[in-house]
């Protein structure tokens, strides 16, 4: 039995490995400034993991490389990251557990997706993955997170205590934390990014028995909490 009514998972690095395929874009993007520019796009993109791409190539402009972003620009920049990336995340390898998981679970626990990938891009990637099935809905960029659990929380009527928000950045956290329900962290890092205080998996294989007593085995725990 699970301790959650509903389980809204973040996308790319919670259920499917698909973070390089989006750092090798915006490397690519940014290539023509050098590696110095290249080093810092790729740092704050791992750094902002869920904030959208419209913001991130504004801050790479506007901090960056001190140049305006035109919308001409913006929409070319980002019609050419799509194309780098749409299909490469369509063919990208789940996160251990998770295509279990939403197998055994989409019938019994209503599962929704919360991502920074602009919304319709988002749900062309599910239908091609042929996932759609497994979620009551999915949301994307423009709508921030906060706002988007906050939604989800009210059109559900939800209790925050049994809504969980699974997430790989710190602004997956901040979005639970906004909307008051509970959170569980991804990472595969020696170093978590969250807090000492938040529960993590490397991988989404120990989230059944996460779910259903809260407990998790050390040999999944990233370090001692």
């Amino acid at each position: 039995m699970s301790r959650y009514d509903a389980i809204v998972f973040d996308f790319d690095g919670v259920l499917v490995e698909s973070v390089d395929v989006k750092t090798r874009a915006f490397a690519a993007l940014y290539a023509c400034h050098g590696p110095e520019i290249v080093a810092q796009v790729v740092a704050f993109h791992l750094a902002n993991g869920g904030l959208s791409r419209f913001e991130k190539f504004r801050y790479f402009h506007n901090k960056l490389l001190g140049l305006p972003l035109t919308r001409e620009e913006e929409n070319k920049l980002a019609a050419e990251f799509n194309a780098r990336v749409e299909s490469t995340v369509v063919e990208a390898p789940w996160v251990d557990g998770a295509e279990e998981f939403l197998i055994k679970h989409h019938t019994d626990i209503p599962l929704f997706v919360a991502s920074g990938t602009p919304e319709e891009e988002l749900k062309r990637i599910l239908q091609k993955r042929q996932i759609s099935h497994y979620f009551r809905a999915a949301f994307g960029s423009p709508t921030k997170k906060g706002d988007i659990l906050r939604d989800i929380l009210k059109s559900g009527g939800y209790s925050p205590e049994r809504m969980l928000m699974v997430g790989d950045s710190l602004l997956d956290m901040e979005g639970a934390n906004e909307a008051g329900i509970c959170f569980l962290g991804r990472s595969v890092l020696p170093d978590s990014i969250f807090p000492p205080d938040v529960a993590v998996l490397p991988d989404m294989s120990g989230l059944q028995g996460f779910i259903r007593d809260g407990n998790l085995h050390k040999s999944l725990v990233i370090h001692e909490r």
